[in-house]
Order: C-alpha cells, then sequence, then structure tokens
C-alpha cells in the first residue's frame, strides 16, 4: 500500500516564500575562517566558497527551539511524512557565477520530487528540493537540489 498520498504530492512544485539576502565581504571572510578556506579569493572575502549558501537562506532559530544537537526542530515547510526518520540523500550543486560581496540574492525553495522505494529494512520517501538562488534582476546564481530520505 502506498505511503504517498495526493495530498503529499500537491506539494510538488509549490514555492515557499522567497527570502532576500544581502552578501557582505565580512560575511565572506567569517564563513572561510570558520571552514578553513584556504583560496586566497575567500579568505579576502572576493568571493564567496559555493557552500557558502548552507542556511543561508533559512531563518534564524531562536536558541529555546533548538534541539540538544543544536539543531532547529522540525521547522521546514514540506507535507508531514508517515516515515519519521529523515536521513540526507545527497546534494548537489550547480554554479552558474560566484557569489561577490555587494550581491542582493534571492533564494526560493521548492518540493520538485517525492516518491516511494522498498528498502532492506522496510518502506523509504525521497523528498528532492531545490534551492535556486538569482540575483534580483533574475540572474541565476546557483541552485542546490537537497534529497531527503525518510525511514
Amino acid at each position: 500500500m502506498p505511503l504517498l498520498t495526493d495530498e503529499h504530492r500537491a506539494w510538488i512544485g509549490t514555492e515557499e516564500a522567497r527570502v532576500t539576502v544581502e552578501i557582505g565581504r565580512r560575511d565572506i571572510q567569517k564563513y572561510a575562517a570558520a571552514t578553513e578556506q584556504r583560496l586566497h579569493k575567500y579568505l579576502i572575502g572576493d568571493e564567496a566558497p559555493p557552500m557558502f549558501i548552507f542556511n543561508l537562506f533559512s531563518e534564524i532559530p531562536a536558541l529555546e527551539s533548538l534541539r540538544s544537537d543544536g539543531l532547529a526542530r522540525g521547522g521546514s515547510a514540506g507535507p508531514k511524512l508517515p516515515l519519521k526518520r529523515i536521513m540526507a540523500g545527497g546534494t548537489e550543486i550547480r554554479q552558474h557565477r560566484p557569489i561577490k560581496p555587494g550581491d542582493i540574492l534571492v533564494g526560493i525553495r521548492k518540493v520538485i520530487d517525492m516518491y516511494e522505494k522498498e528498502g532492506k529494512s522496510g518502506p523509504l520517501i525521497f523528498t528532492v528540493r531545490e534551492l535556486a538562488i538569482t540575483t534580483q534582476s533574475g540572474e541565476r546564481v546557483m541552485e542546490e537540489i537537497q534529497t531527503g530520505i525518510a525511514r
């Protein structure tokens, strides 16, 4: 019997609210230092490393909303799944141009696919989300495709 319902599939293609972020040179420098970057262009803040976008378009959670492991409690938009253990299934990044200080970027998240498979230990639900990042004028900067696996 399928676990995904029409209600779940209705989320495919649904966009979350757009988030706009202004990129500062100091933000790039702090990220570069914290992630032990070695390339000069990152360390001086002329360009952001590709993973700089990780959580860039997420809300900053209140301290009291964090779990004991320091992560935010399930606040992401999307369908509530019947399987509750969530695992990372992979990330793909397509970069069209570097992120530079002074950029004003727009991030748009949406569920782009959901499907089921049978695993060795039972059913699995795959949720594929896209974060499309553009400039305010619509120039493509980057896409991040993340797959989550529920079991």
